[in-house]
């Protein structure tokens, strides 16, 4: 997640504060995104009986069974282990944000109602993923979770760089699988459709804000287009040996990360002292450190 940094110069020494490690900024990002995920949920999903994703997913089931307390309620008396974990595996930090946020979910949950009438319910499967998705997106650009199985994601990915999205996905297929015996097919096809539109989202949210382009530039004016990347752009590149296969002869190739304002005007500047250049962009969606974004740690 990026962060915005403030400079502070006083009679001492030079500091630097990071907002997206303020208590404020977090507290701010939970308390919005779990609002968001709870209307997508308690608003679009549960009129129709969806079964949304995660434990909060398993909590909804157990309710549509029993009838007992309500998802919210249940969501967190099924989270106390997995915050157990959270404690020992990940870091107190993270046990604390999430801990709030299933907290915060748990109210919005019991005390706000807002009717949003669809009627269709692949409509209604797309929409709550859309909104459950950004606002779950939210919470995890933090740094804490949405409690649940978020906790157990947000571990594989520090550890093993596995897909927030992805972990989602496979538990919640075993979850569709446990509950023929109590729903109907259409309901669980159209809670799948959500789930999948969730994870989707969530991804995206995730990466908002962090997209970059990777540029590499083969050209016999490499220096000169390199110079106006540090003026122009204040981006820094870097040259890279090549070898040319045809001519046989040895060349830099120029790299540099830019945004997608920036890219424009990096073409322009690549072609405009060199009109037979070679121009690739590549697509990233993770670039930490130097200027970018901070490595995230919970």
């Amino acid at each position: 997640m990026s962060g915005t940094s403030r400079s502070y110069l006083g009679k001492g020494p030079t500091f630097t504060v990071n907002i997206a490690y303020t208590v404020w900024w977090n507290l701010l990002l939970i308390t919005v995104g779990g609002f968001i995920a709870t209307i997508g949920i308690k608003s679009i999903a549960v009129p129709h009986e969806l079964v949304p994703g995660g434990i909060f997913g398993l909590s909804s089931l157990l309710y549509y069974t029993t009838g007992k307390l309500n998802p919210g309620w249940i969501n967190l008396l099924l989270n106390i282990p997995l915050f157990l974990f959270a404690w020992f595996k990940v870091s107190r930090r993270f046990f604390l944000y999430s801990l709030y946020a299933t907290l915060i979910t748990t109210l919005f949950y019991e005390f706000i109602s807002i009717s949003i009438p669809i009627q269709n319910q692949l409509y209604a499967a797309v929409a709550s993923g859309v909104v459950t998705g950004f606002g779950a997106g939210i919470v995890l650009r933090s740094l804490g979770s949405n409690g649940g199985l978020d906790v157990v994601a947000v571990y594989l990915f520090q550890r093993f760089n596995m897909g927030i999205g992805r972990v989602y996905l496979v538990f919640n297929t075993l979850l569709y699988f446990g509950s023929l015996m109590r729903l109907q097919l259409d309901v669980i096809i159209a809670s799948l459709i959500m789930v999948f539109i969730t994870g989707m989202i969530i991804d995206q949210t995730l990466s908002l804000f962090s997209q970059r382009k990777v540029v590499f530039i083969i050209s016999n004016f490499a220096n000169e287009i390199s110079n106006d990347i540090l003026t122009q752009l204040k981006q820094s590149a870097t040259f890279l040996k090549g070898f040319g296969a045809y001519s046989r002869k040895e060349k830099n190739v120029l790299m540099t990360v830019v945004n997608n304002v920036q890219l424009k005007k990096l073409e322009e500047i690549t072609f405009t002292h060199d009109d037979e250049a070679l121009f690739i962009v590549e697509n990233t969606f993770s670039v930490t450190g130097s200027s970018f974004s901070r490595r995230k740690i919970y």
